[in-house]
């Protein structure tokens, strides 16, 4: 497989698990079918589902800039890419283990929606999920990696950061913003309850899927 193909298939999956974050409900799109039912206003929904986008990218890079410091350690290299893959299995076990949602949402006013979207990703492992895939994009990219500077691959990396949030943000809330905007349009209120499903096993388990590709692709790739 040419690393163009690689990166190619790597930046589907960003867009994926966006889409994928964005149809969860878990994320978000109820309250802003809310928001936009209690102002009977259209605008206040795609208002919420701005919020939403916000704070979600914001608990995107929070987790994947780090990491991308870190990948300026080429040495270091597959150790830190192996350790990311176990970080995001044990997220995911420990998410099988404990499926109680966190107090902490509750309590957060829900006008606060940005703040509420990143607590919700953030709890939820949601940026977890990116870090395998971030750091394989780092190592598509990097044509002479011996020869780098930090300062250079620090650079790249950031930016493949930020680039990496806004294309899983704007996959999340597109996909979210859809059945958001069908429910307040035509489905009704009715359709949340009648309909609500329920992907938290099914989270955790992906987080373990990811996490576990991850590690693998690690040894392919030698």
């Amino acid at each position: 497989m040419s690393e163009w193909t690689t990166a190619g298939y790597l930046w589907l999956a960003v867009i994926a698990s966006g889409i994928y974050h964005g149809v969860n409900p878990g994320m978000g799109w109820p309250l802003a079918v809310s928001a936009g039912l209690l102002d009977r206003r259209a605008s206040e929904l795609f208002r919420a589902l701005g919020l939403l986008a916000m704070g979600h990218f914001v608990a995107m890079i929070g987790i994947l800039l780090p990491f991308g410091a870190m990948m300026t350690l080429i040495v270091w290299e597959q150790q830190i890419r192996i350790a990311a893959g176990f970080i995001v299995i044990a997220a995911g076990i420990y998410l099988l283990i404990n499926r109680r949602h966190p107090r902490v949402l509750a309590r957060i006013p829900p006008a606060q929606l940005a703040l509420w979207s990143f607590a919700a990703a953030t709890a939820h492992g949601a940026g977890l999920m990116l870090v395998p895939i971030y750091l394989g994009l780092c190592q598509a990219g990097e044509l002479d990696v011996g020869h780098q500077a930090a300062a250079t691959l620090m650079t790249g990396n950031l930016i493949t950061a930020a680039a990496v949030s806004v294309v899983h943000a704007a996959a999340m809330v597109a996909s979210g913003g859809v059945i958001a905007i069908a429910v307040y349009r035509w489905l009704g209120p009715k359709f949340i309850s009648q309909s609500w499903f329920n992907l938290d096993i099914v989270w955790a388990a992906s987080l373990i899927v990811v996490g576990g590709i991850g590690i693998v692709s690690i040894g392919l790739a030698q």
